[in-house]
């Protein structure tokens, strides 16, 4: 955990979960001094920063006339509640216990007792149970194109993309990038995307729409070849020659945490009081896509943490449990900023360096290192890797230069990439003599890369 509580202080406020509405309330909530304490999420329910790390172009959030990238976007958010005192912790909440006040959450094993609580747990990707859905998953299937759709597989070959709304019509185009052409599958005779989307979709011509078709069988070898496509009365209707599927099929809002102990309505979403950011339990609020089935936009996640922080800092208030901090400075420094990583060449390689960039570096290091050399591939639009590249520096860190760690840009080195065998971003390899270790695929626990390092030295 990055930062927490002392065990046995009571915390003013907890915030279960990141993005637009769990930083936005911490926010708030850090601004009025109660000091607050987020829980960002590490995996269980998607990364911290939620569903906006694996988008691209942001164009509709109010502020950044050219767009900004969604990673980006989550980035400065997160900056800007630390600044003014949000304190983070960057792990999963296993349970939480709303049977009486205090209410607990758990973190590692530990007991977070808190006076109030922002649910902003978010909503994850949903899947279509399909007969060989699971043998092809990371082997053909995706849910994130932003995530995985630089990798080697898929390049200047045919994609496709399942679904109908805006998140569907945003991987479809972002995949015209790398694909030689993509085929958007959408069940209905239209598509449920906004205006500017659709009509993005449809005049791009590397994108082929099937209408009223749904995804029926999958085929191929080690890796995904071929799918059936079935029409409006469930019949085969064409089969389609692809190396990969997008899912944008929707979500399912994350309150498994809550079963039990809040009221939720049919599609599992948490039930607030009407106009309100207030749940059934007294000085427990509900922020973002966690308690919305309808609307679901990066700003009205913002805006509903905005009202669950000062719904919490009223109810707080009007109770007389508020311990307020003061804040020194008054005026905070100046928000940090994400390390970018340099592609070093023979002039600025360092042997000794705990973390570089590029070919060159990992040749070097793979040839001539005895120490265990971690390798992630990324790619610049990758969410999941702006999540993970800094636990893997801080495990560095903490080692003290008894490892090292390369980082490849799948855009840049992607033959590498290739050669390597790998398949989405984040990838992460573990060398020690030019022997593979260990291989990961996506956001991994900080501690599990860290023991198998250990394991080696």
């Amino acid at each position: 955990m990055e930062a927490s509580s002392a065990e046995g202080t009571l915390e003013n406020l907890v915030v279960v979960g990141s993005g637009p509405a769990g930083y936005t309330a911490a926010l708030y909530a850090a601004r009025a001094n109660l000091n607050p304490l987020l829980i960002t999420g590490y995996q269980d329910g998607g990364i911290p920063g939620g569903q906006l790390m694996t988008t691209t172009h942001v164009e509709n959030f109010p502020g950044f006339p050219d767009g900004i990238l969604g990673p980006e976007l989550m980035d400065r958010m997160r900056s800007q509640a630390v600044r003014w005192g949000t304190r983070l912790i960057e792990a999963d909440a296993t349970a939480i216990d709303l049977s009486k006040r205090p209410y607990l959450v758990q973190v590692d094993d530990v007991d977070i007792a808190c006076q109030s609580l922002i649910i902003a747990t978010g909503a994850s990707a949903n899947r279509l149970g399909i007969a060989d859905e699971e043998k092809y998953w990371s082997h053909g299937i995706s849910a994130c194109a932003i995530c995985d759709g630089a990798t080697p597989q898929f390049r200047n070959e045919q994609l496709a993309v399942v679904g109908g709304g805006d998140s569907a019509c945003e991987e479809a185009v972002y995949l015209t990038k790398y694909g030689s052409h993509v085929h958007l599958i959408v069940r209905r005779g239209s598509l449920r995307a906004s205006k500017a989307m659709a009509d993005r979709v449809l005049a791009n011509p590397q994108i082929t729409v099937h209408w009223n078709r749904s995804l029926g069988s999958l085929s191929g070898s080690d890796w995904l070849e071929q799918l059936t496509l079935l029409d409006a009365a469930g019949e085969p209707a064409e089969t389609l020659a692809v190396r990969g599927i997008f899912y944008a099929i929707g979500h399912t809002p994350n309150t498994r945490l809550l079963k039990d102990q809040l009221p939720l309505d049919g599609k599992g979403y948490l039930i607030t009081t009407a106009g309100s950011p207030a749940t059934a339990k007294e000085g427990v609020f509900a922020a973002g896509d966690v308690a919305d089935a309808q609307w679901r936009q990066a700003i009205t996640a913002a805006a509903s943490g905005c009202q669950a922080a000062l719904a919490a800092e009223r109810w707080l208030s009007e109770n007389d449990l508020a311990i307020t901090t003061a804040r020194q400075p008054v005026d905070p420094v100046a928000a940090e900023q994400p390390i970018k990583t340099l592609e070093v060449t023979e002039a600025d390689f360092d042997q000794d360096a705990l973390w570089q960039g590029g070919s060159y570096a990992l040749r070097r290091l793979y040839h001539e290192s005895k120490k265990p050399l971690l390798v992630i591939y990324t790619s610049p639009d990758c969410g999941p890797c702006h999540v993970f590249k800094p636990q893997l520096r801080r495990i560095l860190n903490e080692l003290a230069g008894a490892a090292q760690g390369v980082e490849i840009n799948m855009n840049e080195d992607n033959q590498i990439a290739s050669q390597a065998g790998v398949t989405g971003t984040p990838t992460l390899q573990l060398f020690l003599n030019k022997e593979l270790k260990q291989q990961w695929r996506g956001v991994q626990q900080r501690s599990s890369v860290k023991a198998a390092i250990e394991a080696l030295l």
